[in-house]
């Protein structure tokens, strides 16, 4: 059997141990311990309990800050602001900029708010959804370490930079598109090498920029972009908007959980949310939003049983049936958390063993 599963709801607990025992405050554990399961339930599984171990390598070794102190560097009484994440979880510092967000678009229709000096915070998605969640439309995104190039590159020149965009919608989920810049996120060759698997030749190339079908090559390598100079411009653009106009490290100055584990990440957030009440009223948005989805939903297929989706519709479906199912564990990514385990001394649960 090469997968385990674990239900959602032992899952959280366990992560959340975990995080507490290496350091981490109760109510910081807690959420990152849901993001985690959140992504996982999504299917977005390189951004789930796969980081499980870096993570807590990490915050036990005082790399990301267990308990930082998350402090405004410039903020007028406006729309805008400027944190400071303290090296603290990538999470926690994401949702301290999510919330001040929210905050300021409620009182001024607009919150745009830039963190600098944090670290990897999961899926972008989880950021978006949250300005969702309070009936809004909400923008997240990051730069990260150069790791995708162009054709002809010998060393990668941009992020892999993510940017999610989520709206409220009437019905059982939310308007959600998560990307990320390169063909993949570098995630799913990690998730390919635990598994044994090969890559598709458009995911990346080695550190020779040489094709490869070896996921394990194509991670000591570099991602190629999605569209070519579409993505690459995208991810430049990304970068100038977080690290640069943040006062953070940007390009090559930013640091790899997995190269430079022993090194904060220092990289910088952007989070914007839009309050729809401010162009029209909650009635009118709700009318015109079933509308628009009625119209997406009714666009004429080649096949008749099938249904044109809206993004965040098949996330939504997934997350069902893992609810049911329990989310999948590789046996190497077992190993490696039951390492941890022993060290926090904390027991490996039964679904797992």
């Amino acid at each position: 059997m090469k997968e385990k599963y674990m239900k959602p709801e032992e899952l959280t607990p366990f992560l959340t141990l975990l995080f507490e025992k290496a350091g981490m405050g109760r109510a910081d554990a807690e959420f990152s311990a849901e993001c985690m399961v959140k992504t996982n339930l999504w299917g977005v599984d390189s951004h789930g309990v796969l980081r499980l171990p870096i993570y807590l390598k990490r915050v036990m070794e005082k790399v990301i800050n267990p308990t930082p102190c998350i402090v405004p560097v410039s903020e007028l009484d406006g729309p805008m602001a400027l944190l400071d994440g303290d090296a603290g979880m990538g999470y926690v510092v994401g949702k301290a900029g999510m919330v001040l967000a929210i905050e300021k678009a409620k009182k001024f229709g607009l919150g745009m708010v830039l963190v600098r000096n944090s670290n990897h915070y999961g899926a972008a998605a989880l950021y978006a959804r949250m300005a969702a969640e309070e009936g809004m439309i909400g923008i997240s995104t990051t730069n990260v370490i150069p790791n995708i190039g162009m054709k002809g590159n010998v060393k990668p020149s941009t992020g892999n930079n993510p940017i999610a965009l989520a709206a409220p919608l009437e019905g059982d989920f939310p308007f959600v598109l998560d990307i990320s810049l390169s063909e993949v996120a570098g995630g799913k060759l990690l998730l390919a090498a635990k598994k044994g698997d090969k890559i598709p030749t458009n995911w990346a190339v080695t550190k020779e920029g040489k094709e490869t079908d070896d996921p394990k090559e194509g991670f000591a390598g570099f991602l190629l972009p999605i569209g070519m100079h579409k993505g690459f411009g995208l991810s430049l653009f990304i970068d100038l908007i977080t690290g640069v106009l943040s006062g953070g490290p940007f390009l090559h100055g930013l640091k790899s959980m997995y190269k430079h584990a022993d090194e904060p990440s220092l990289t910088s957030h952007l989070f914007i949310v839009i309050n729809p009440s401010v162009y029209i009223s909650k009635e009118d948005y709700k009318e015109r939003i079933i509308e628009w989805a009625g119209m997406v939903h009714g666009t004429p297929m080649v096949e008749p049983q099938a249904k044109q989706v809206i993004p965040g519709e098949l996330e939504y479906k997934k997350e069902l049936e893992r609810r049911e199912q329990g989310i999948p564990f590789p046996v190497e990514l077992i190993h490696d958390i039951n390492t941890y385990c022993e060290k926090l001394r904390i027991d490996l649960p039964e679904a797992l063993k």
